[in-house]
């Protein structure tokens, strides 16, 4: 059994004088703190969580000339400038801290990273990447290769924006495989344009190996393949799609229907749609399919499609493709039918758009990079119908 030492009692108080005086301590520190703060930058708080943008620029102006020693109420003014567009402000108040004030590095590194951004905002991208390659601590490392990714990809420079994408990937361990799949494409693309498609094709394979679900390429490879006779191949890469992402088959529907005109292989091509389109059930595989049809079997055989269709599955669409067929039939006498197939298309065309999953940004065009927030593959590959009040 232990015995109980008496002198204990005497350590239990000491210990808890220690504790007492060390929060008094903090708490006298976290006065001080706040207390070095002017009320203007609690009045610049309360008008930034109510969005008075406008009010909270001018109440943290008023905070930086009552303590002009304080690097935090810069940085937030700084920031709020770039916020609210007033880049040439936010550069000169950066600027002055780093021309006029003495700093230790940490504090330097800081402003220029701050300077680095208004530069990016302003589109001053060789300045902003000059900022960004001189800044050395690891806190702020991803922060400079994904600033660095940004202005290599606007500027179009996909060789440096394969490497800086590598590189964020080791120390993020974030997946960048299909953004530098699309670095390779781009870099195809450029190549092709210059009919260098030797060139064009050793990226086009790199994407793929990079990304093996990277359905541009291989809409590219058969895109080359295609221009240089080689038709079989062409066909054989896209068909590929349908391993990789067969949603994305109707984009290269129209292709390969054509590809088997020219072979004169026009019934296996027939053939193959009708086979994607009934597993995918796609609305472009449809359109692709419904023309091929009336092209080369007649009016006849395009109705009976359309008809299908808008049973299974009504929709304007295959309205407007039934109506096209009745038409052309010279049997059929529907009064009007031109004026009522018009009237279907022009509903058609105002509201089917291709929708940004990431910002929302509508466009009645494919892309692969969002035109608006510059996301890769962020538009389905199919349009949707919107509300007419939505296409605002």
């Amino acid at each position: 059994m232990v015995e109980f030492e008496f002198w204990w009692l005497l350590v239990i108080p000491f210990f808890f004088g220690l504790g007492w005086i060390a929060a008094r301590i903090d708490i006298k520190q976290i006065i001080s703190e706040s207390t070095d703060f002017p009320a203007a930058y609690f009045k610049g708080i309360h008008y930034l969580i109510t969005n008075q943008y406008e009010k909270a620029t001018e109440s943290f102006s008023e905070a930086v000339k009552a303590n002009d020693n304080s690097m935090e109420i810069h940085f937030a003014l700084g920031s709020l400038l770039r916020r609210t567009g007033q880049i040439d402000k936010a550069i000169s108040l950066h600027l002055d801290l780093l021309e006029n004030r003495e700093m230790n590095v940490d504090q330097q590194e800081s402003v220029k990273a701050e300077l680095a951004q208004d530069y990016f905002k302003a589109g001053l991208y060789d300045r902003s990447e000059e900022l960004l390659l001189s800044l050395t601590k690891d806190n702020y490392e991803q922060f400079k290769l994904n600033t660095l990714l940004e202005i290599y990809v606007k500027e179009r420079d996909w060789e440096k924006a394969v490497k800086m994408a590598s590189q964020l990937e080791k120390i993020s361990g974030v997946s960048f495989r299909k953004e530098i799949s699309h670095y390779y494409c781009e870099m195809a693309v450029s190549m092709i344009i210059s009919k260098k498609y030797s060139d064009g094709s050793k990226f086009l394979l790199q994407a793929i190996e990079e990304h093996k679900n990277c359905v541009r390429a291989n809409i590219l490879l058969g895109d080359v393949r295609e221009s240089q006779g080689m038709i079989d191949e062409a066909i054989s890469y896209w068909r590929k799609i349908e391993y990789q992402k067969p949603e994305y088959l109707g984009l290269v529907a129209s292709k390969i229907i054509k590809a088997y005109q020219a072979e004169g292989k026009i019934n296996d091509g027939l053939s193959i749609l009708s086979r994607y389109y009934d597993l995918y059930n796609l609305r472009t595989l449809l359109n692709v399919l419904y023309e091929a049809v009336i092209s080369n079997e007649g009016p006849g055989s395009a109705e009976k499609i359309a008809r299908n269709e808008l049973i299974q599955r009504p929709s304007l669409l295959a309205l407007d493709q039934l109506f096209q067929a009745l038409a052309m039939n010279k049997n059929t006498q529907i009064d009007n039918i031109e004026l009522i197939q018009q009237t279907i298309k022009n509903t058609i065309s105002i509201r089917r758009f291709y929708v940004c999953n990431i910002c929302g940004f509508k466009a009645k065009q494919f892309h692969w990079q969002c035109p608006a927030c510059n996301g890769w593959e962020s538009l389905p590959s199919e349009p949707r119908d919107i509300a007419l009040d939505e296409t605002s």
